[in-house]
């Protein structure tokens, strides 16, 4: 795919190369919006999420680092604007201007001068400092409740070299480094004095940082009030005076909201009109902007593979076979395809279904194929089971999970539904606490690596299938160290193709969604990431 004369192999290797991008604007933006100037006010009223608590370092979920975006920076951040091509993650400064990497396992970063914490107590507006930077990372790499350490398992330590200078040293080489640093999942800066004012960050008062926004006011289930940061360091950012993150979890409340013009985007998970609603908003409100991507979000089985009969290969196979994607992504999605490991919007990464090698063929639909190997297993009457989703999706994907029930059953697998409240589901289910079967969406993938090496590190908490198998860990390794892309590439396809052998997760599908917002709000392109801040602040209203 060519767009602007550029490649997505050029902004891969963009995004992948150290300091490659330091200049703030987005390289891809459109001649004619560089000529547009920004426009300063305005409220932004979207779609917003009720997080469990604020507490970067103490859960995986999304809700939280979503609502979170908008107060924090990280090191490093994704591009973002008008001319970013939905599924690229290009690395570029945030609060580090620039980065240098002496050797193969120590990367220097130098920080922007003058950045301002809110002026709020304690911190009081003072200068971000290395000291907040390494106090962080090593709260990040030490809180006992963080399941993301992973994400960071090649750091051995973060050093302080002077006031505005922080050096990373890794136990070995680690070419995913800057890209986990940009990750919108709590790697954002904290500050040392609210900890030890609050003890952690899981009250809404503790949502202090450096970022574009202030919160203003947090009303449970109800809305966060976010209000622009005045000393922010980005000249000219944010241009809105603030945003309203609204709770909106009805999906008929939430279309009727976007009719009516009381919200700017598009109402569903991010900012995106349901397929099922694409075709009648198109023609009654022809006007708005509408942009298609792949998710690249992998939704999935997976199981307690430590234990029978989900530790015999043949029962992981008869369920991958028992399951119809296509069927799924017609009846409740009306769009998408099957996904591998790596989510199918993150294309440079992610194999079709027919690159599997012999792996592929457990793809297919096939229920007496699915018999017949539980019964090679010992199940000849079939197989009874628990299978754990939760409702705090939505009702799509509810409706989607008892399709697949119903599939399974016809497969000879009997999976009693156990429905968990959202925040029960992501304190237990989702981070491996349960029995039996357990369906949802369970890895993102901004870069290949977090879906991989999380999913089958052992001892991990992303590990929901508590997999632990030498051969997939040895060949995850062996790409963390190869500096080719290329050959990168190459290991990471040959780990999908693994993957699809040996079914630890029965990986489902990735939907094709329909981005929207109004035609006043500017500068702004979808990007399934979390970091809603940074998307926010560059964008202006022209009403």
């Amino acid at each position: 795919m060519t767009t602007l004369g550029v490649t997505r192999r050029d902004l891969l290797r963009a995004g992948l190369v150290a300091g490659a991008s330091l200049s703030a604007e987005p390289v891809l933006a459109p001649r004619a919006l560089r000529a547009q100037q920004p426009k300063r006010g305005g409220i932004l009223r979207v779609r917003g999420y009720d997080p469990p608590h604020f507490d970067p370092h103490q859960t995986l979920n999304f809700k939280t680092n979503n609502t979170l975006s908008f107060v924090y920076n990280k090191l490093v951040r994704h591009r973002v604007g008008a001319g970013v091509v939905p599924g690229t993650f290009t690395v570029e400064p945030d609060l580090a201007e620039r980065w240098d990497e002496p050797d193969d396992t120590t990367v220097v970063f130098h920080l922007r001068r003058g950045v301002r914490w809110h002026n709020r107590p304690p911190v009081n507006g003072r200068e971000l400092t290395a000291e907040d930077v390494k106090f962080s990372y090593d709260r990040f790499l030490t809180e006992k409740g963080n399941p993301l350490r992973f994400m960071l398992d090649p750091v051995d330590r973060v050093d302080v070299v002077d006031r505005y200078t922080v050096r990373f040293r890794l136990k070995e080489p680690f070419v995913w480094l800057l890209n986990m640093l940009a990750n919108p999942t709590g790697t954002w800066i904290v500050a040392r004095e609210v900890v030890e004012k609050y003890g952690d960050l899981k009250r809404a008062e503790t949502a202090i940082g450096t970022g574009p926004f202030l919160l203003e006011r947090y009303e449970p289930n109800v809305k966060t009030v976010f209000r622009r940061h005045p000393d922010y360091f980005r000249s000219g950012q944010p241009s809105v005076d603030g945003v309203d993150w609204l709770v909106m979890e009805d999906e008929a409340a939430q279309l009727a909201a976007y009719r009516t013009g009381q919200i700017d985007c598009a109402p569903w998970h991010q900012w995106v009109v349901r397929q099922q609603d694409l075709a009648e908003l198109k023609k009654s409100h022809p006007q708005l902007m509408y942009r298609d991507f792949v998710s690249n979000v992998t939704t999935g089985i997976y199981m307690r593979t430590d234990k029978p009969p989900f530790n015999d290969v043949r029962v992981r196979r008869a369920i991958s076979h028992a399951v119809d994607r296509q069927a799924i992504v017609d009846a409740v999605f009306l769009r998408g395809e099957p996904t591998p490991a790596i989510g199918r919007g993150l294309t440079e990464w992610s194999p079709r279904i027919d690159q599997l090698g012999s792996g592929a063929q457990y793809y297919r639909h096939d229920p007496k194929e699915a018999r017949r190997l539980l019964a090679q297993a010992g199940f000849p009457q079939g197989l009874k089971t628990q299978l754990t989703v939760t409702g705090g999706y939505g009702n799509d994907l509810l409706d989607a999970f008892q399709l697949a029930q119903r599939q399974l059953k016809e497969g000879g697998i009997e999976a009693e539904l156990k429905v968990q409240e959202y925040g029960a589901y992501m304190a237990t289910t989702f981070a491996g606490k349960y029995e039996g079967l357990a369906l949802g969406p369970f890895s993102i993938s901004w870069e290949p690596h977090t879906a991989l090496y999380g999913m089958y590190a052992p001892e991990q908490a992303r590990n929901s299938s508590h997999v632990a198998d030498a051969k997939i860990l040895a060949m995850i390794k062996d790409q963390m160290r190869t500096k080719d892309l290329e050959a990168r590439r190459k290991l990471i396809f040959d780990i999908q193709r693994y993957a699809a052998e040996q079914q630890y997760y029965v990986y489902l599908y990735s939907p094709t969604f329909t981005a929207s917002w109004r035609p006043y709000v500017k500068n702004y392109a979808p990007n399934p990431s979390f970091d809603y801040g940074n998307r926010v602040a560059a964008l202006w209203l022209d009403r």
